[in-house]
C-alpha cells in the first residue's frame, strides 16, 4: 500500500524511480543517454524551482524567502497587525487576506468576536488588504478559490496553509513570521529536503482523500520521515485524482510535520482555475527529466481502504475494516494511549460504544478546509440519499467550506438530499476543528472529516471532568455510518452510485460581499478597537545572566500546541495577551500559571529598579549558592523568569500564542529533546525565548520541576554562537552543571532573542 525508501531516489521522466545506490548513474544513463550529478538532479524538483524563484539571498543553502501573498483568520490577525503596528506598519506590502472563520458562531465573550471583525475590516481599509466577512468562506477555501496560483508562494498564520495541489507552495507559521513579511523582511530557512510522494493506481469507489491522507500520515509521522521537508506529489496516479481529491489529501500534509507540499499540475488543475475565472493563474509544473529526492514514498492508491484515525492523534490509524474486526484489541490500545495523553485526569473508554459486536458512534461532522469541499459533500449526499440518521442520539452536521460551494449544493440538489436525512447544513466555520462548535456530550465519540483529533479539540474540558473524543474519517464513510444510524461503516460497503457533479463557481457572492482594497491603503481610516483588544506588554532585552525556575515538566512523547494553550472558548481572549495567558497549560498543568507568575514577580522588580530578593525572599539562598561560583552575579546583570521542559513540544497549530502566552507570564525558555515542528520553535524565537535542546539520550534530567536553573553569561553565549550552553541546577549548597544547545540560529534570530522579542527588534522609537 505505502512504501518508504531507506534513502534518496531519482525520478526519471516523471515515471521511473531509481534508488540512490551504486548502480543509479548507470541506470539513469541507460534511460536518458545522459549523466547527471545528484547536486544537479536536486535542482530539478518542482520545489527547488519555486523556492529559487522566491529566494532573495542568492544562496540556495540559506534561503531568505519573500512570499507573494499572506492570509490570516480571526484568531490570529489582531495580534499580527498589532505587532506590525508597533513596528511602524504603514501599508500591507503584499496582498493580505483577513478571513473570519474561527470566531463567527461562538457566543462566548459578548461583543469581542465582532469587535475583532471590525478591527480587521478597518485595518484592511487602512493598510490595503482584503476582508472576508464571517460565514463566507473558511480561510483555506478562500485561498484556493481566490489566491492560489501556479508557482506562487503563500504564507498563512494557520498550520493548514497548504495549496500544493494547485501548484502553490504554501506554509503555515506563527504570526511573527507574517509580521516580518509585512515589514519587508524575509522568511529564513535552510534549503529543506524534498521527499517524492509517488502515486500509482486510482482509488476504489468509497475511498476519499481523507483515507489516502490518513494512510500516509500513519506511515510517516512516528518516524519523522518528512519532518520539516517538502512533500512533492508525482507519479502516474496523480492524473486519476480530481482537483478536489488532491486538495483533500494536500491539506492533511500538515499532520505529517512536513514544511510544505507541492504537486505536479495538469489539465485537472487548469480546469479548476478556469472554473474560478482565473485560468491565467494556472501553470504547468513537473519535475525535470531527472530529479533527485531526499526520500521517496510510493503510494498505491488502488490499495487504500477507508481509514479511521482513533483518538488522540491523526497518526493513530487503522482501516475501518481492521477496527471492526479487532475491536477489543484496538480499543484496549486506544485506552493505553489515552492514559498517556490525558494523564489519568478522567476515566476514558470506548468499549461502551460496542453493542452486539458492532461499534456505534454518537456524532458525525463533515467540515472545514479538509471535509467541506464540494465533492466530499456531494458524495456524502449520494451515499445518504434515501436514508435517515434516526431520532436517537446520533447527529450529523455538514459545513460547506465556502458560500459558493454552499450555493452550488443548493442548486444541484445535494443540500436538499442531506437535509432530508436529518442532517444539519451550516455555514462556513472552522469551529468543529478546534473545539468551538458541535462539542459532543460527555463520553461521546465523534467521527469527523476535519484535520485534527487531539485531546480537547472537540471542546470537552478535562479540568471539569469532561471527556469526549474524535476520530478522523472521510466524508464518504461518515455518510455510510450515518446511513446506518451511527454504526461504524466503511463507504466501500455502499453498493449504490456515487455521482460526478460539475461545479459552477459563482463569483458574484464574493464580489458583492468581500471588501477588497485592490492594494490601495487609506491612511485616513481610523482602526476600530474593541475593549478586549490590548497592546502587548513591555518586554526587556535578554539579560547577561538568567535565573529560571522550572515551572512545568511534561514527559508525554509529544505535547501539542492545544495543550500549551487550549483552543475553543479560550480563544475569546486571543486579542488580549494577558487575558489569554491565564489559560496557558490549563488543561495539561493547571498549576503552571501560578508558578510562572510567582517567579515573574522577581523580574518585574528588576524592571522597576527594585531588589528582586527583597520582593521574593526565597531567592536569597538561591543567589547565595550562585555567588559561591559567580560572585559578580547580581544587580544590573541578572534576570529572572520561568522555563518549561517537554520531550517534544509544539505539534499541531501554528498559533503563536503557544509561545507568547509563556512570554507574557515571564517565560524565557523551553527545554526539549526536540521540537515537534519548525513553526513552534520559530514562535519561541520570535517571542525572545531560548529554544534549548537537551540530549535525549540522558536517562534522567539533571533537574526537576520547581528547581532553579542558572545560565551564566547567556547573553554572551547567544552573541558568540556558542555550541554548548553551560547551565546549572541550583541545589541547597551547590550547583550541578549540565549542558544544553540552541540548535542552528540565523543571525537575525539571535538578534531577536537578544532584543527580547520581534517587537523590540523592530520597534520604532
Amino acid at each position: 500500500m505505502i512504501n518508504l525508501y531507506d534513502g534518496g531516489a531519482y525520478l526519471v521522466n516523471g515515471m521511473d524511480i531509481i534508488p540512490d545506490n551504486q548502480e543509479a548513474q548507470a541506470a539513469i544513463k541507460a534511460k536518458t543517454g545522459k549523466e547527471i550529478s545528484k547536486e544537479a538532479a536536486s535542482k530539478e524538483t518542482i520545489a527547488y524551482g519555486i523556492l529559487e524563484g522566491h529566494n532573495t539571498s542568492g544562496n540556495m543553502d540559506k534561503l531568505k524567502i519573500k512570499f507573494d501573498k499572506l492570509t490570516s483568520h480571526d484568531i490570529t490577525f489582531v495580534g499580527i497587525i498589532q505587532t506590525a503596528r508597533a513596528s511602524g506598519l504603514e501599508k500591507f506590502p503584499v496582498p493580505y487576506v483577513l478571513t473570519n472563520c474561527h470566531n463567527s458562531l461562538c457566543a462566548v465573550g459578548g461583543t469581542i468576536n465582532e469587535d475583532d471583525h471590525m478591527f480587521g475590516l478597518t485595518c484592511a481599509k487602512k493598510y490595503g488588504g482584503v476582508y472576508v466577512p464571517p460565514h463566507q468562506a473558511v480561510i483555506h477555501q478562500y485561498a484556493r478559490e481566490m489566491l492560489a496560483g501556479g508557482g506562487r508562494m503563500i504564507l498563512g498564520s494557520d498550520s493548514h496553509t497548504r495549496y500544493g495541489a494547485l501548484g502553490t507552495m504554501a506554509m503555515g507559521e506563527g504570526g511573527p513570521e507574517l509580521v516580518k513579511q509585512l515589514l519587508n523582511q524575509t522568511y529564513d530557512i535552510n534549503m529543506p529536503g524534498v521527499v517524492g510522494i509517488y502515486l500509482t493506481g486510482e482509488p476504489v469507489k468509497g475511498v476519499g482523500p481523507q483515507d489516502v491522507a490518513l494512510a500516509i500520515i500513519g506511515a510517516v509521522f512516528g518516524n519523522g520521515y518528512v519532518k520539516n521537508k517538502v512533500m512533492e506529489f508525482v507519479g502516474p496516479g496523480v492524473a486519476s485524482l480530481s482537483a478536489d481529491f488532491r486538495i483533500g489529501i494536500d491539506v492533511m500534509t500538515t499532520e505529517t510535520t512536513c514544511l510544505s507540499s507541492i504537486w505536479k499540475t495538469d489539465a485537472q488543475i487548469e480546469g479548476f482555475y478556469e472554473i474560478h475565472g482565473r485560468k491565467e493563474d494556472y501553470k504547468e509544473l513537473n519535475p525535470g527529466e531527472v530529479a533527485y529526492y531526499d526520500g521517496m514514498i510510493t503510494v498505491d492508491l488502488s490499495s487504500i481502504r477507508p481509514m479511521i484515525a482513533m483518538p488522540f492523534h491523526p497518526s493513530n490509524t487503522y482501516t475501518i475494516e481492521e477496527l471492526n474486526a479487532n475491536l477489543d484489541d484496538i480499543l484496549n490500545d486506544v485506552e493505553k494511549r489515552a492514559a498517556v495523553s490525558l494523564d489519568g485526569a478522567v476515566d476514558f473508554t470506548l468499549k461502551n460504544k460496542v453493542k452486539n459486536g458492532k461499534f456505534y458512534v454518537d456524532q458525525g461532522i463533515i467540515a472545514g478546509c479538509a471535509g467541506g469541499g464540494f465533492e466530499n459533500i456531494c458524495a456524502a449526499a449520494d451515499i445518504l440519499k434515501g436514508s435517515y440518521i434516526g431520532s436517537d442520539g446520533f447527529t450529523l452536521s455538514v459545513y460547506p467550506a465556502s458560500m459558493p460551494v454552499y450555493m452550488e449544493l443548493v442548486k444541484n440538489g445535494c443540500a436538499a438530499a442531506l437535509l432530508e436525512t436529518g442532517a444539519v447544513l451550516k455555514t462556513a466555520f472552522c469551529g468543529p476543528c478546534f473545539g468551538a462548535g458541535d462539542t459532543p456530550a460527555n463520553n461521546a465519540f465523534s467521527i469527523r472529516h476535519s484535520t485534527r483529533n487531539f485531546p480537547n479539540r472537540e471542546g470537552s474540558k478535562l479540568q471539569n471532568g469532561q471527556i469526549s473524543s474524535v476520530a478522523l474519517m472521510d466524508a464518504r464513510s461518515i455518510a455510510a455510518t450515518s446511513a446506518n444510524k451511527g454504526m461504524l461503516t466503511p463507504a466501500t460497503d455502499f453498493d449504490g452510485t456515487i455521482g460526478k457533479y460539475k461545479y459552477h463557481f459563482d463569483s458574484k457572492i464574493y464580489a458583492n460581499r468581500v471588501f477588497d482594497s485592490k492594494g490601495v491603503a487609506d491612511g485616513d481610516v481610523e482602526i476600530q478597537f474593541g475593549p478586549n483588544i490590548k497592546d502587548w506588554p513591555k518586554m526587556c532585552e535578554l539579560p547577561e545572566n538568567l535565573v529560571l525556575r522550572v515551572v512545568s515538566e511534561i514527559h508525554d512523547p509529544v505535547t501539542t500546541t492545544d495543550e500549551l494553550i487550549p483552543s475553543g472558548e479560550t480563544s475569546s481572549y486571543r486579542s488580549n495577551p494577558l487575558g489569554l495567558a491565564e489559560f496557558t497549560l490549563s488543561r495539561k498543568d493547571p498549576a503552571y500559571v501560578g508558578r510562572a507568575k510567582e517567579i515573574q514577580e522577581a523580574q518585574a522588580a528588576v524592571m522597576d529598579g527594585k531588589c528582586p530578593v527583597e520582593v521574593k525572599p526565597e531567592l536569597k539562598p538561591v543567589m547565595e549558592v550562585i555567588r559561591k561560583t559567580y560572585p559578580k552575579a547580581g544587580k544590573g546583570n541578572i534576570g529572572f523568569g520561568s522555563v518549561i521542559f517537554a520531550v517534544k513540544p509544539g505539534d499541531g497549530s501554528a498559533r503563536e500564542q503557544a509561545a507568547s502566552c509563556q512570554k507574557v507570564l515571564g517565560g524565557w525558555a523551553n527545554i526539549a529533546n526536540e521540537y515537534a515542528t519548525k513553526r513552534y520553535r520559530s514562535n519561541l524565537i520570535n517571542w525572545g525565548m531560548l529554544p534549548f535542546l537537551i540530549d535525549e539520550d540522558d536517562k534522567q534530567l539533571p533537574f526537576k520541576n520547581m528547581d532553579y536553573l542558572f545560565f551564566p553569561d547567556i547573553k554572551k553565549a547567544v552573541e558568540e554562537k556558542a555550541e554548548r550552553i553551560t547551565a546549572y541546577a541550583v541545589g541547597e549548597n551547590e550547583m550541578r552543571e549540565f549542558g544544553l544547545s540552541l540548535g542552528e540560529l540565523t543571525d537575525e534570530e539571535r538578534q531577536i532573542i537578544l532584543k527580547g522579542c520581534l517587537i523590540n527588534y523592530n520597534r520604532v522609537p
